[in-house]
Order: C-alpha cells, then sequence, then structure tokens
C-alpha cells in the first residue's frame, strides 16, 4: 500500500483525491460506488501496476478526501462522468480502460457511450449497463417500498438513520448487508441500519484495518453526496438517445449477489439483453462471489481483469 502515491487534482471547480500507482503507457481508472472509496481498488491497484500498466482510482466529488460541489445537492451522475474526462484532460490521457463498481458502473457506462474515442475498454462489477433517467427508474419502481434504496431516496431518511450511530458502526451495518444474497428490505417500522444484526461479525475478507480506513475517510466527507449520487440522482436524465458502448467489454458478477434478486435483473444479463446495449460484452458469473468481489476474491478479479485488458490493444 505505501507504493501508491496521493495526490489531489483540480476538476470543474472541485479538487479530487487521486491515488496512482504504476508508470505503464496504458492507464487504469478505477471508479467506486456506496459504500465504498479508492481503498475499495488496493489490491485491483497494486495488480495491475505490476502488470504494466498505470492504475488510477479516485474519490469521487463529495467522497472521502475530494470536494464537494458548491451544492452538494445538486451533483448528478454528470458530475461524476464529467470530472473523469476532465481528470484525464488534466492528466493528458487520451484514452484510458475503465473498471467500475456498484454505481461507480453509472459514470463508465455514460462515459463509454457518450465519449467512446476516451475508452480503450470497460470492465463493470456488480451492475449490469444501466444509465440515469427512465431505464434507472423503471428498475426501482419494481422493487419492494421498503428496499434501501428506495428508502435512502426521501431527504433526511437516511440521514436521521446514520445519524443514530458513528460513521465507523454505519460503515459495518452496510458492508455486512450488502455481502448477503438478499434484498434489504425494511419494515414500516424499521430504518435500514436496523436490519444488520449486531452480533453478525464482518466478512472474513474485510478486516477492522480496512473498516478503520473507510471510516476515516468518510467522517472526512460525511454522507451528503454519497446519498445524493447515487440515490438521488437516479431520475436525471442522460440525453442520449439509444445509447451504445462499443468497447470492449466485460460484466463480472458474483452468483451471490443481492443485485441478482433486482425484478428482472438476472434474465437481463443471463437472456443476452443487456448485450443490446453493449454489443462486444463478455459475462462472468463468479460462484462463490457477492456484491463485493473485488475485494472478497481480489486475486480471482485481478486475473479476469489483467487477461482482459491484455487482449485490447490501444
Amino acid at each position: 500500500m505505501d507504493q501508491i502515491k496521493h495526490s489531489h487534482v483540480q476538476v470543474r471547480g472541485v479538487k479530487l483525491h487521486v491515488a496512482e500507482i504504476g508508470t505503464g503507457p496504458k492507464v487504469v481508472v478505477f471508479l467506486h460506488g456506496f459504500p465504498e472509496i479508492w481503498y475499495s481498488w488496493r489490491y485491483q491497484m497494486i495488480a495491475v501496476a505490476a502488470a504494466g500498466y498505470r492504475a488510477i482510482a479516485i474519490d469521487c466529488r463529495g467522497y472521502g478526501l475530494s470536494d464537494h460541489s458548491p451544492e452538494p445537492h445538486k451533483t448528478t451522475f454528470n458530475d461524476f462522468a464529467d470530472d473523469v474526462v476532465a481528470l484525464l484532460d488534466s492528466l493528458s490521457i487520451s484514452k484510458a480502460f475503465l473498471v467500475g463498481k456498484d454505481a461507480g458502473v453509472i459514470p463508465a457506462y455514460m462515459i463509454a457511450a457518450a465519449s467512446p474515442e476516451r475508452v480503450a475498454g470497460i470492465i463493470t462489477m456488480g451492475v449490469p449497463f444501466m444509465l440515469p433517467g427512465p431505464m434507472s427508474l423503471q428498475i426501482l419502481d419494481k422493487l419492494p417500498k421498503g428496499f434501501y434504496i428506495l428508502r435512502w431516496q426521501e431527504p433526511g431518511r437516511a440521514e436521521a438513520d446514520f445519524g443514530r450511530f458513528d460513521v465507523k458502526t454505519v460503515i459495518r451495518k452496510i458492508y455486512i448487508l450488502f455481502s448477503g444474497s438478499e434484498l434489504q428490505v425494511a419494515s414500516d417500522d424499521q430504518e435500514i441500519m436496523d436490519l444488520a444484526d449486531p452480533s453478525t461479525p464482518l466478512p472474513p475478507w474485510f478486516s477492522e484495518e480496512d473498516l478503520s480506513v473507510y471510516a476515516g475517510l468518510y467522517e472526512n466527507s460525511g454522507f451528503r453526496t454519497a446519498l445524493q449520487v447515487p440515490y438521488r440522482s437516479f431520475g436525471n436524465d442522460f440525453e442520449i438517445t439509444d445509447p451504445k458502448i462499443t468497447a470492449p467489454a466485460l460484466l463480472i458478477m458474483g452468483e451471490k449477489d443481492y443485485v441478482l434478486k433486482f425484478p428482472g435483473m438476472e434474465d437481463f444479463i443471463r437472456s443476452g439483453e443487456v448485450k443490446n446495449f453493449m454489443p462486444n460484452l463478455e459475462i462472468k458469473f463468479m460462484a462463490e462471489g457477492n456484491h463485493f468481489v473485488q475485494e472478497q476474491l481480489p486475486e480471482e478479479v485481478n486475473q479476469l481483469i489483467i487477461s482482459f485488458f491484455n487482449k485490447i490493444s490501444i
């Protein structure tokens, strides 16, 4: 971990925290979801750097050590996508490989659809092709009303729920909940944090030291932007008609990922319907994988990333 260098880069009016390792001519940019952060990619960064790539992971604006927008409640997925393109410009990188996980897949898909000349290849984990706007809203409309995404979309509700605990406890509870294979649905007399049994230990692949790193970063940023993007930004339309991603693409899904329980989600992937939007997509299911495959099964995921990108010439 000591080899990873940290800096701040000014883009679009905010300073983004940038973690970086490796000096190869091919660049891989890693985009996190929630409750993740640049550190979620620690294993992948070191592995791809050792394989000859330059690895860059950011804290998205409003997360960790990156600045919030001047008006955090107006932040959207467009900001996240535009920040990445602006970062590439600032670092004089004309084309990069993108790797996204959870909500981090959405800006990756947006960039690949809107600026294909900037994307050499794309790997996503945990969420298949999805863009903000009608497509996302159709999926969310089918979910139970107590599902965590719908609850956290309500202004103030997650803030009050999280506010009962310290930041470390919030991250602990979310990691435990999101590591399961079932949807996280609260009853009318529950909040989402109540679903996590206090006696449940952390997953064996996520240490107390890891939790402390996450907690420290989220103590710095709080959850203002993290609740705005993704949860309160799914309705912001991505204004590209008939979006398609033509770059070489790989989707990695854990067989035990709760996202597969979204209504219609597993069929969307397994039937190949997702390839209507990503015609050059390969799909890999990991039998024991959960929603955090890159941390849970790092060696296997690292091999998938490196072998896939090694096949692509820029």
